[in-house]
């Protein structure tokens, strides 16, 4: 691959997954996901690279051509998964940055695989990209990765996308490795975030740790100013219409519900992971069996688990507990033909999530914490016969943008939780329709493209100052 690409994008993945062909020889096809469909079409107008892993340890490839996108594989072997992904990325990074639902693991090794990965990524980076390029660095596995490339580009333009919640100083406070990680961030000149309150997070942190001076939500580092600003990620609204449209699609929305009878059906749809609420949802659902305001038949749960990180001991931990749950429940309240939970623990393509969508009366989304959710925005993106209810937790970031026709709940308040459940299950078609009305009106409005070209849009703005002021006229906060 040639030097010079104008628009780079750093991720964790490649934007493909490996496929074996009808002669068993290997293949590539484009991962599902927004994130992909938002960027591969701006790739391919500024011939950009994508730069990422393939997700095989110990597999050294070239760079290659795929989907008309030019891709840039890093190299990473088994040990420097186990320390880099599943350690300092997951066991660390993760449940501090959500709100330290599980405690995280600090641990010195995981550290030091996380610099040595993120400068790989910076070099590889900095071979890659034409002079003045966009780099956009994308997630918390990379938050060294703007100021090491800085370092050896300076010429660069740089964004950065964090996926995830950033958390409160309280929390960000117990990383042992929080200033090298602040630096890291500060190295970009704009940061995005999934809100603003997570902007000012960060903002705060740069004052507290950093001393560092800001306007608002710009920081001044370095001689550079550092915008610190909220983009809310969405989903390929275009993508999905095209499916809903599909006869294949509706016929397979049929088939479920005539598999599951009457039943009016709720749905979950996760990765399976301990920020999910998984547990509560379950719980909530079962005991409304046991109150009487449900019986066998009458309502039925689809709870998918996509299988997640499951060299991961509490992962494995966690899907066994879910498994004696989904059982008890089951064999509680289920009776022959009747089982009130199809718990299924597999990945499925975008055309069987779809036929699920349109196949379920409620859309159960809540996590513990999450930085947006995009099932709640995939659910109402495909509900064009205004049919359906989202049940959706406060504690997700699409809350602040469907707060008006979701039926909010707090999924640590399990009573709570069932009275929202009996109210998604009752209500009437009218006050469906104007829910999700509101609902889509949103999403259709605010879909991933235009996430993606408010952020390069504002990343290839000119800087109002290059320089931090003497004194800073307005010192505040927003968010």
């Amino acid at each position: 691959m040639s030097r010079g690409s104008e628009f780079v994008v750093v991720a964790n993945r490649l934007p493909v997954d490996r496929t074996n062909g009808a002669d068993g020889a290997p293949r590539w096809r484009r991962s599902p996901g927004g994130l992909v469909s938002a960027i591969a079409p701006v790739m391919r107008r500024r011939k950009g690279t994508w730069i990422g892993w393939t997700g095989a340890p110990d597999e050294e490839l070239g760079p290659f051509e795929e989907d008309g996108m030019s891709l840039h594989p890093i190299a990473q072997s088994a040990r420097e998964v186990e320390l880099y992904y599943e350690g300092f990325s997951n066991a660390t990074l993760w449940p501090l940055y959500h709100d330290v639902v599980a405690p995280p693991v600090y641990d010195r090794a995981m550290w030091d695989a996380y610099v040595r990965v993120n400068r790989r990524f910076a070099e590889a980076a900095a071979k890659v990209a034409a002079k003045g390029a966009i780099v956009w660095v994308q997630d918390y596995q990379l938050q060294l990765v703007p100021s090491m490339l800085r370092e050896l580009r300076p010429d660069l333009r740089i964004g950065f996308f964090l996926h995830i919640p950033f958390p409160p100083v309280e929390l960000f406070w117990q990383l042992p490795w929080r200033r090298r990680i602040l630096e890291g961030l500060l190295g970009a000149d704009l940061v995005g975030f999934q809100l603003p309150g997570a902007a000012a997070n960060f903002v705060r942190l740069c004052r507290r740790l950093l001393d560092a001076r800001y306007v608002k939500q710009d920081v001044f580092w370095d001689d550079r100013v550092v915008r610190a600003r909220a983009f809310p990620i969405s989903v390929d609204v275009g993508e999905l219409n095209d499916l809903v449209g599909r006869s294949d699609v509706q016929e397979r929305a049929q088939e479920i519900r005539a598999d599951l009878g009457d039943a009016t059906v709720l749905l979950g749809v996760d990765r399976l992971d301990y920020t999910k609420g998984i547990t509560q949802r379950l719980q909530a659902f079962g005991e409304l069996f046991e109150d009487g305001h449900l019986k066998p038949g009458q309502a039925v749960f689809v709870q998918i688990a996509t299988p997640s990180r499951e060299r991961v001991e509490q992962y494995q931990l966690l899907r066994e507990d879910i498994e004696q749950q989904v059982g008890r429940i089951n064999g509680e309240y289920g009776e022959i033909g009747f089982p009130v939970i199809h718990y299924l623990h597999s990945s499925y393509d975008r055309d069987e999530l779809t036929a699920l969508y349109l196949a379920a009366d409620v859309m159960v989304v809540t996590p513990l914490r999450d930085g947006m959710n995009l099932v709640a925005k995939e659910y109402v993106a495909c509900r064009k016969d205004l049919r359906g209810a989202l049940v959706l937790s406060e504690f997700t970031g699409a809350a602040a943008e469907l707060r008006r026709g979701g039926f909010m709940v707090n999924p640590y308040d399990i009573d709570g939780l069932k009275g929202t459940l009996l109210d998604a299950l009752n209500a009437e078609p009218a006050e469906q329709a104007r829910r999700m009305r509101s609902m889509r009106r949103r999403v259709i409005e605010h879909d991933v493209d235009r996430w993606a070209q408010s952020f390069l849009s504002e990343l290839e703005s000119p800087d109002r100052s290059r320089l931090a002021p003497a004194e800073p006229a307005a010192v505040t906060l927003e968010g």
